[in-house]
């Protein structure tokens, strides 16, 4: 009797830098899935909120009108076709206007260009640089987990990625593989604070505990803002790959644009988690209802 194929998923995380032109944001986003998918990758993830400047800098009202209905964002509307066209299966970030109310949310396209559903930002910062909450919602959603061509995906939006919680709770929903769109990088109000390498080691202690892939893409380049220390927004790229075991397979530097991709052998993964025994050993009554996750 034959074996059975062994479920792989090959992932990629796209780095770039992006600027004022929506159209032109798009084109750059799309040509790097063109690139990941060339080279293999079935889930690509571009960087947070790619549809233009990371605009959180400082409490402006006329980014408001950026925002669009999920469905409707032009971000959606052209990436699901390319998402069909290739075969490949792209979490969009997008600034999403529901009635009064505006989130940072993701729309997961599968690979048949399908729109699976929407995940709405749970953690909001709000902070120098950082003025998130001006502009959204905490998320309404809960976590969220889909059933895609290539597994099982559990996405959290930049600031969701300091918080164990927010992985474990995807992890105890099925996922398979986590994923982390970002727009991180300079300190205004300190320039000698420097997060890179802690944000990767979070990411990479969420892989350990929970035995699963990271995937984490931010955003490079110098976004110029006037009146904003050192002339704008530095992001620090470092956009990366990390195995179950928190090892980086693929990763980035500050300024590189383009694609990295890695392989994942889910039927193994499946079989290394259960070994671990973390799920097994999880104790409901000190913890309480972050364990009550099921898959959807």
């Amino acid at each position: 009797m034959s074996r059975p194929e062994t479920r792989k998923v090959t992932v990629a995380a796209i780095q770039a830098s992006y600027g004022l032109d929506l159209g032109a944001n798009i084109a750059r986003t799309a040509e790097l899935i063109r690139e990941a998918a060339a080279g293999g990758a079935q889930v690509i993830l571009p960087p947070e909120l790619f549809q233009g400047p990371y605009f959180c800098v400082a409490q402006e009202e006329r980014w408001f009108k950026e925002a669009h209905p999920w469905r409707e964002h032009p971000c959606v509307t052209a990436l699901a076709p390319l998402a069909a066209e290739l075969g490949v299966v792209l979490p969009i970030s997008i600034f999403e206007r529901e009635g009064p109310h505006y989130f940072n949310s993701l729309v997961m396209a599968d690979a048949d260009g399908s729109l699976l559903g929407v995940y709405r930002k749970s953690h909001i910062p709000d902070g120098p640089g950082y003025m998130e909450k001006y502009y959204f919602r905490p998320g309404d959603t809960g976590f969220r987990v889909w059933d895609t061509r290539f597994g099982r995906l559990g996405v959290g939006i930049c600031w969701d990625q300091w918080y164990p919680e927010a992985a474990r709770a995807m992890a105890l929903m099925g996922a398979e593989v986590l994923l982390y769109p970002t727009a991180i990088g300079s300190e205004p109000h300190d320039p000698t604070l420097d997060t890179a390498a802690p944000w990767r080691r979070a990411m990479q202690g969420h892989a350990v505990s929970n035995v699963i892939p990271v995937v984490g893409a931010n955003r490079t380049g110098l976004e110029p803002w006037a009146d904003y220390p050192n002339g704008g927004q530095l992001f620090y790229g470092s956009s990366f790959i990390s195995d179950h075991r928190g090892d980086l397979v693929a990763a980035f530097g500050r300024e590189d644009e383009g694609a990295i991709h890695a392989e994942f052998d889910l039927d193994f993964l499946a079989t290394h988690r259960a070994a671990w025994g973390f799920f097994r050993d999880r104790r409901p009554d000190l913890y309480g209802a972050l364990t009550e996750g099921r898959p959807a």
